[in-house]
């Protein structure tokens, strides 16, 4: 009698909590993050509560995702604003399957091969991951010429040089607007011209 109890009145606080989960999923609305300078950014939570995010004087990652508005770039930014090295991308096939905000790297992977998303022949197809998100969302060596499945593909030779110099705990920003107008003048002294890049449909 007691254990019946008991599990009806689990089964009820459970019903209740995932009810009020699934009511703040449906109501949240999609993170955003909005370059306003070189360093400083707006950064919209799911609740949409705006916050200032001022990154002067500190390293960080800066990802303008694949989409019809936005970059198709990662921007490595230096604690003096120096945009010092960026490349091409791409990222997720829809939209929001590459998140948007704020985050930061959790861990780094040299070789790692995708659990999720396996290569036929068994061989790693996720090397030199900065892993982001708790999800699993992370900047690694892949195809830029292919959307993926929410992670952040740099080409071989820019992602050596990018996961050499992030550390744990370093900023990543996942923004859809465009950062370039801020990154220009950095890069063309860098690179001379700098190369647009085309979405394409995923592998």
């Amino acid at each position: 009698m007691q254990k019946g109890y008991i599990m009806k009145r689990y089964m009820i606080q459970y019903l209740f909590t995932s009810s009020i989960l699934l009511l703040s999923f449906l109501s949240a609305q999609p993170r955003e993050l909005i370059p306003l300078s070189k360093t400083t950014f707006s950064y919209i939570n799911k609740q949409g509560i705006e916050k200032l995010i001022d990154l002067t004087g500190k390293n960080f990652i800066l990802v303008s995702v694949r989409e019809e508005d936005s970059d198709g770039r990662f921007y490595a930014v230096d604690k003096d604003g120096t945009v010092w090295l960026s490349g091409g991308i791409s990222s997720g096939e829809e939209v929001e399957f590459t998140p948007s905000g704020k985050w930061k790297v959790l861990r780094k992977i040299r070789w790692h091969a995708s659990s999720l998303y396996p290569e036929a022949d068994g061989s790693n197809n996720m090397d030199y991951s900065l892993f982001f998100t708790n999800w699993g969302h992370a900047i690694h060596k892949g195809n830029i010429e292919k959307t993926s499945h929410g992670c952040i593909h740099v080409g071989h030779a820019d992602i050596q040089v990018l996961y050499k110099w992030a550390n744990i705990g370093m900023p990543v920003l996942m923004t859809r607007h465009r950062y370039m107008h801020y990154a220009r003048p950095d890069l063309r002294r860098i690179y001379g011209e700098v190369k647009n890049y085309t979405r394409r449909g995923r592998k």
